[in-house]
């Protein structure tokens, strides 16, 4: 059975940080990342990071999140820094192959 098991969401002040983890049930995908979905909008990639370990970053987050993977631990993590007040949200973890796979997700707090 396939899951993606967030955590590490929470509230912080805006400047701040939160590392996100996202641990697989089993390792079957050619990339994971982050998608975001904000409140009444869709839900957007953030980061990703293929088996290779190439990462990719959608324009809203470079330079603030890191996303990084432990492969003995079948784990993906996204570091948050620099919160902003459009950063709040839900994240979702996401597995990448011949299906897309979703956590169940994360909420991210972000108070000014």
């Amino acid at each position: 059975q396939v899951q993606l098991v967030e955590s590490g969401g929470g509230l912080v002040q805006a400047g701040g940080s939160l590392r996100l983890s996202c641990v697989a049930s089993i390792s079957i995908y050619s990339a994971m990342g982050w998608s975001h979905q904000a409140p009444g909008k869709t839900r957007e990639s953030v980061a990703v990071i293929t088996r290779e370990g190439v990462t990719d970053y959608a324009d809203a987050v470079k330079g603030r999140f890191t996303i990084s993977k432990d492969n003995t631990k079948n784990t993906i993590y996204l570091q948050m820094d620099g919160l902003k007040p459009e950063d709040p949200g839900v994240y979702y973890c996401r597995g990448i192959s011949a299906t897309t796979y979703y956590g169940q997700g994360t909420q991210v707090t972000v108070s000014s």
